[in-house]
């Protein structure tokens, strides 16, 4: 005899199916969902327009409903945007099934483990998806990207992936280094460069703040102990690896002092040198941070040389 789930006419699996292909677990769950109810339904999980193309999310919805339609032809497959919130969610799940579903069908919602069983506050009951081993599609995703394949289907898809991303800020940080007692500023030079450049690098997704990132930059490049970062501005910087991209850096620029150590450069440094203020000229400055010259200059070099001393 059959269990009211079983017995449900429609039964509706909620996912994001995130790999280039349907592989055997996917299938014989979905076959599994099939062979019980009359209609099957699938829902995929779509990411915020901003999120399109990201590390969790780079398939978009098209792509995964050929791809799931390809294998299963009487499954009909729909789409829900993810949102911040699990009841607005769930009664948009509902909204989005009750459009679909006659008068009378009963539903069941079927989800994995690790998928929206624990968020949902819906009115449809559910049921847990247990494969026969563990299905991850971060690491099927991940072996995916060890290595490029020969074939024109894989690089048009590199590049829609491309066109279809945001253009993004990318965020750097920069430093003015100033020794208290000598009133002198650090700088560096990298290999192949003729002109010198403050201290900095990007920012780390892993750092809790824009100073902690300058402060990691500084001594990993100048071995220094530095103390109180202070944010000075921000600016766009025309880095010529970035010219012609949509993706452009702007940097944080922050001004810090001296506590301990001896420069020395290192990581991607080839030299540090240090210089009194009154030698520097944009001349100094390799172009991208003439830009943060100029603002040191007018915020603190300039109002600061005419009484003596930088604070």
């Amino acid at each position: 005899m059959k269990t009211p789930k079983e017995s449900a006419e429609v039964g509706v699996i909620v996912g994001r199916f995130q790999v280039p292909r349907l592989h055997d677990e996917h299938k014989a769950l979905i076959q599994r969902v099939s062979n019980t109810h009359p209609r099957t339904l699938i829902v995929l999980g779509l990411a915020p327009d901003s999120c399109k193309c990201t590390y969790n999310n780079p398939l978009d919805f098209a792509a995964r409903k050929m791809m799931i339609e390809a294998e299963f032809k009487d499954v009909e497959v729909f789409y829900i945007r993810d949102v911040g919130h699990n009841e607005k969610w769930s009664k948009e799940l509902d909204r989005i099934i009750a459009s679909q579903i006659g008068p009378n069908q009963n539903v069941v919602l079927y989800g994995g483990r690790d998928s929206f069983l624990n968020q949902y506050c819906g009115k449809y009951p559910t049921e847990e998806l247990v494969p026969n081993k563990i299905l991850s599609g971060k690491e099927v995703r991940k072996n995916v990207g060890l290595k490029s394949k020969g074939t024109v289907e894989f690089r048009e898809g590199v590049i829609w992936a491309v066109e279809n991303q945001w253009p993004g800020a990318l965020p750097t940080v920069d430093a003015a280094i100033i020794d208290p007692n000598t009133q002198k500023i650090l700088l560096g030079k990298k290999p192949n460069r003729d002109q010198y450049q403050f201290i900095g690098g990007f920012a780390t997704p892993e750092s809790p703040n824009y100073e902690s990132d300058a402060e990691r930059e500084v001594r990993e490049e100048t071995g220094l102990d530095c103390v109180n970062f202070r944010y000075l501005g921000s600016a766009k910087i025309d880095d010529w690896r970035y010219r012609n991209e949509r993706n452009k850096i702007k940097t944080v620029f922050f001004t810090c002092e001296l506590y301990s150590g001896i420069a020395k450069a290192d990581d991607d440094i080839a030299e540090v040198k240090w210089f009194d203020l009154e030698e520097l000229t944009e001349e100094t400055f390799i172009p991208e941070h003439r830009v943060l010259f100029r603002m040191l200059r007018e915020k603190i070099i300039d109002p600061q040389l005419k009484v003596g001393t930088i604070q």
